[in-house]
């Protein structure tokens, strides 16, 4: 598809979903201005489309896996029942205080926890069973979050991962030093080729897996 009629497609599908409101808007706009790598946040339709699978799932705890400037997160918590849960994990300790500044400032903070560190070291230390998780991460990790998220994940939850598509990527043959494609596509392969879930891959932005556990995965 040519990157003009994209562009069009995006605009129009902008104008007909619902509005991120002046909050959220806020946040993105100090992420450009503040944060290194910019584009990686959420946006507008992507964190639409977060707030709603929350809201379908109607988990009572969220995990997301790489929080970056919080859009994704506030999104995600917008999209909470009563009495749940979100807990978000960021490895850089030098975005904690854009962080808190964002995340403490919104009517959502009491339904947030935010973690600064890595998160395969600290979630297994949690003893926690997780209904929906979000990985939005160190691309080169992806396999390693996915295997030790799966066992946390009641039957039935749902993993979602971004940037599945990557930019276009994964049809190229990676070279040897493209840690983070390879990364990405070996994350592909192992989730379509395992039985324990479901799974499809939305053409969404840069490509968003939604991975369902089997009821009967132990």
């Amino acid at each position: 598809m040519p990157i003009t009629t994209k562009r069009t497609l995006d605009e129009y599908i902008l104008q007909h979903i619902d509005a991120e409101g002046d909050y959220l808007h806020a946040l993105w706009r100090d992420t450009q201005l503040h944060l290194s790598y910019g584009q990686m946040t959420s946006g507008h339709m992507q964190g639409r489309v977060l707030k709603m699978l929350v809201e379908m799932v109607q988990p009572l705890k969220v995990l997301e896996l790489g929080t970056f400037s919080g859009y994704s997160t506030l999104c995600m918590a917008e999209g909470l029942r009563k009495g749940a849960e979100l807990h978000t994990f960021e490895i850089f300790d030098e975005n904690e205080d854009f962080l808190k500044k964002w995340i403490g400032g919104s009517p959502l903070r009491d339904r947030i926890h935010l973690h600064i560190g890595d998160a395969l070291q600290l979630v297994p230390q949690m003893g926690e069973q997780w209904d929906f998780a979000y990985i939005d991460a160190d691309k080169r990790e992806y396999v390693a979050y996915y295997e030790m998220l799966l066992p946390l994940m009641h039957p039935g939850g749902y993993i979602i991962a971004d940037n599945t598509l990557w930019y276009g990527h994964v049809l190229e043959e990676a070279r040897e030093s493209d840690v983070q494609t390879r990364g990405v596509q070996t994350f592909n392969d192992l989730v379509a080729s395992d039985p324990r879930v479901e799974k499809v891959i939305l053409p969404l932005r840069d490509g968003l897996t939604i991975i369902r556990k089997k009821n009967i995965c132990s």
